[in-house]
């Protein structure tokens, strides 16, 4: 047995309904789905917790009080015995080394799903998976993009996926 994680971040919508179709298909037909923050509004939180069977979700930097307290900065969580943390590191800008993210889990992780940059990242440093999904909207020259985490057995398989061209 496998699970599908549908991972997506920066969406920067103010409704769920806002988020683009196909994402939200895909987060309706993953087992879990992960938004690795900057939603903007709760609406896009209920929204994602609504179509998932199952939703992680974390807070970024584009996110306003009554998101940030409503839920948490860092999530880390056990799947088919991989430990999978999740983040949107603010501090970090466009070329941070995403190793820097391993002192914000207090355990050891075996992935690092985040958002923030903008830029998909599908790389395995060290036996850590770090995984950026992009953003989730279309802009210029930057494609809609999410990621796609198989996880069989403790065995991780990521891939990103365009879901709109860049403009």
């Amino acid at each position: 047995m496998s699970t599908r994680i549908v991972v997506f971040s920066d969406t920067h919508c103010h409704r769920w309904d806002e988020v683009h179709p196909d994402i939200r298909a895909a987060v309706a037909e993953a087992d879990i789905a992960v938004h690795c923050g900057d939603l903007v509004r709760m609406d896009v939180v209920d929204g994602l917790r609504g179509a998932a069977k199952q939703a992680v979700v974390v807070h970024g930097n584009s996110d306003p009080p009554d998101v940030r307290r409503a839920i948490p900065y860092v999530r880390t969580l056990e799947v088919e015995g991989a430990r999978i943390g999740v983040i949107h590191p603010a501090w970090g800008g466009p070329e941070f080394p995403p190793e820097d993210l391993l002192g914000d889990f207090s355990e050891q992780v075996d992935a690092i799903l985040f958002g923030h940059t903008h830029e998909p990242l599908n790389e395995v440093r060290d036996g850590v998976l770090y995984l950026n999904p992009g953003q989730g909207y279309p802009s210029f020259m930057v494609a809609a993009t999410i990621a796609v985490l198989t996880i069989d057995n403790g065995r991780l398989e990521a891939e990103i996926r365009t879901v709109v061209p860049a403009r």
